[in-house]
């Protein structure tokens, strides 16, 4: 008995331990829940001033020929604090309505009436803060800083603003990935804004702000202040006009086989500076966008591309020579435990291994790299090596994929490998390490690094040079250079290129086809189309790769990707006085002064000093004008007209000094790149027009 009355008693005892405890933490969430909160609030709230960073601005990117690319636009939160010490009742009342008006002309979304009422209200309720935009322009805030009141600052007149900044593109999608974005708290950045993001972030200023409202701080004026120090300026080695060559001619392309992806990417010979690079794919709209960067990121089997390093590896070790024949059969031989193919019905035959290269015979090639290294197959993989091809390039792009090479007897090295290998598979290597091989061909044998970045500059001022740098000064030997040289103009005068021939001048490359996850059934093969070379020939000045991925309806390296890089190349030709010159239309532009948009009476002047006679009885209402030639002698003006103030005006072909004045009555604000003409606006011509937008405008000689 005694006994269940003790553990009774001690049940009791511990019951009553758990009440208390549980007492306990109700009286502690009472506490947290009414009072300790309340105290937190209390002494925040009395906090009023608080140490604060300044965002600096971040740098630019410019493209090589001087064109802005990336920028950071400046915008405000502006706003008042109706209730501010020396804003008494007459002052606010005396400026009421005038202010009321400017902010309805301003920020026509209220009209001056409904802005009266609110700004009543807003100091009748004591507030500290009335805003009036979260989002306006450079230009708009300086309208803004002279409004009545306003215009005495922060103190006296109550004007209370923040400034951020917005990242923006000015080209949109070109080299979109290449570019990048910047890092941030929540995000991974990528591209050059990425990888050189300490040099473009600038250093934060700091300044003491002072608690206006609820959880709204703005700066003291009179507070210790430190100025916040701009980032720098890249140059990327981006040229626009290449850039957009290069991806019309790639998207093109892509469309007309309806390809899942591709990547074009065009560099300088001797320096190793990327041009042009472009990566699209195709996404659930149906459009063709960049949103990876596959020529830096995306490793896969080369494929026929890759024959050029196994015959470079055979001629350097003297197992081959450009003119010994090889037996090809009919096309369709058992090498080692593998049944090679060649794509010709009936197969090639007896030919050269120049010739074999030419055609791009799987047979020949893989015939004289396992009959030379199926004894010694650490020899070629070493000779692969050699070339650069098994580590990155190390490019100032983060997220480079690194190359995937089978090494002999480890991993997954199986009895057929180095035939595989021979013919650009079981390896992977990225599309731009495949250019980077073919543009040391092109100079010479020396391997440069591709290169992204020219500059980085201050206020304009160059204060770092990225130099070339070599990875190889010579990958093989000046005769071996010479062999291959000749094949690769083979192929284009004579092999599987032979339909992007050119009449003007002379191109070297080779087709590359391969099957993507060639282990699956036939039927869900994909195939990878790919064209790498350089031009001109005899004397190379640039280097490019045309890789497409998944195309319907064809798949061949040589009719699918190398007309991209005919077109491409065509182009690039075309615009370079180097190569070509249209003597006519330089006669013309000697023997005729240009009749471009601009000032009636300053181009009347001009023609009358010429002794030309000018027929205006069109124009005489009018302030700007063209001008056509009516004859030898004669020029007629006609009235150009500016009056739609819901559009961008057309200012391309114009002198700077008279499209400013024009963009200006528009209450449009201009930056300057280039110097010259006008011959690109941003935005176009005939887009909606915002009154204190920015126009940017380039220039050319």
């Amino acid at each position: 008995m005694s006994s269940r009355r003790s553990i009774l008693i001690k049940y009791n005892l511990l019951y009553l331990v758990l009440i208390a405890i549980g007492v306990f933490f109700i009286c502690k969430i009472i506490y947290f829940q009414f009072f300790y909160d309340k105290e937190l609030i209390d002494n925040a709230l009395k906090t009023t001033k608080v140490y604060a960073s300044i965002e600096p601005k971040r740098g630019d990117i410019y493209s090589s020929d001087g064109k802005l690319l990336v920028t950071s636009i400046a915008y405000y939160e502006v706003g008042m604090d109706p209730n501010s010490d020396a804003i008494t009742q007459k002052i606010f009342d005396e400026n009421l309505d005038s202010l009321s008006l400017c902010l309805s002309q301003l920020l026509p979304d209220k009209t001056k009436q409904q802005y009266r009422n609110e700004l009543i209200r807003a100091r009748d309720s004591g507030s500290r803060y009335y805003r009036f935009s979260f989002n306006l322009s450079y230009t708009d805030f300086k309208k803004m800083s002279n409004f009545p009141l306003l215009r005495k600052g922060r103190l006296k007149g109550g004007f209370i603003y923040q400034k951020t900044y917005r990242r923006e593109n000015l080209f949109g999608e070109l080299a979109k990935r290449t570019l990048g974005t910047q890092p941030t708290d929540r995000a991974k950045g990528v591209g050059l804004e990425d990888f050189y993001n300490e040099e473009l972030k600038g250093v934060e200023g700091h300044t003491i702000n002072e608690r206006i409202a609820g959880n709204l701080w703005m700066p003291i004026e009179d507070a210790q202040y430190i100025e916040p120090k701009d980032g720098l300026d890249l140059i990327a080695t981006i040229n626009i006009e290449l850039q957009d060559i290069v991806e019309t001619a790639l998207i093109k392309q892509l469309t007309k086989y309806e390809a899942s992806f591709g990547t074009a990417v065009v560099m300088d010979v001797k320096t190793g500076k990327v041009l042009a690079i472009a990566n699209k794919e195709l996404n659930s709209n149906g459009e063709y966008v960049e949103k990876t960067n596959h020529a830096v990121a995306y490793a896969i089997d080369p494929g026929s591309t890759f024959k050029l390093v196994s015959a470079i590896i055979a001629l350097e070790d003297g197992y081959i020579k450009p003119d010994d024949i090889i037996d090809t059969g009919d096309g369709s031989e058992k090498i080692s435990y593998k049944t090679v193919k060649d794509t010709k019905k009936g197969g090639y035959g007896e030919i050269s291994f120049q010739r074999a290269i030419e055609v791009s015979s799987n047979v020949a090639i893989a015939k004289v790299v396992y009959e030379n290294y199926k004894l010694q197959p650490l020899k070629f993989y070493k000779g692969i090596e050699r070339l650069n091809l098994t580590e990155p390039l190390g490019v100032s792009i983060k997220g480079e994929a690194k190359p995937t090479v089978n090494i002999p007897y480890q991993g997954t090295w199986s009895g057929i490998s180095l035939v595989q290998m021979s013919m650009g598979y079981e390896l992977q290597i990225t599309p731009l390490q495949i250019l980077a091989f073919y543009n040391a061909i092109a100079n010479n044998g020396k391997f440069v690094k591709p290169l992204f970045a020219e500059a980085l500059a201050d206020k304009g001022k160059i204060v770092k040079y990225f130099e070339p740098e070599v990875l190889n000064e010579q990958i093989c030997s000046p005769k071996t250079l010479s062999q291959v040289q000749k094949m690769l103009v083979g192929v284009v005068e004579e092999g599987t290129a032979r339909n992007i021939k050119s009449e003007n001048y002379q191109i070297a490359g080779k087709t590359g086809t391969a099957q993507m996850n060639y282990g699956r059934d036939s039927l869900q093969r994909g195939y990878h189309a790919s064209f790498v070379g350089y031009f001109p020939a005899d004397n190379p000045e640039f280097s490019c790769i045309v890789s497409i991925y998944e195309p319907k309806n064809a798949y061949y390296g040589g009719s699918v990707s190398a007309p991209v890089f005919k077109e491409i190349a065509d182009k690039i030709y075309s615009l370079s006085p180097k190569y070509y010159k249209s003597s006519a239309e330089e006669e013309l532009a000697y023997s005729l002064p240009s009749v471009k948009k601009g000032c009636k009476q300053e181009t009347s002047n001009v023609f009358k000093w010429l002794n030309y006679e000018v027929d205006i009885k069109d124009v005489n209402q009018t302030k700007w004008i063209t001008g056509v030639y009516k004859g030898d002698d004669i020029v007629k003006l006609n009235p150009v007209s500016f009056s739609d103030n819901t559009k961008v005006p057309d200012v391309r072909n114009m002198g700077l000094k008279d499209a400013v004045v024009i963009l200006e009555d528009c209450g449009l604000s201009t930056q300057v790149v280039g110097r010259g003409r006008i011959y690109r606006q941003v935005p176009e011509a005939g887009s909606d027009l915002r009154k204190g937008d920015k126009i940017i405008l380039y220039l050319c000689e």
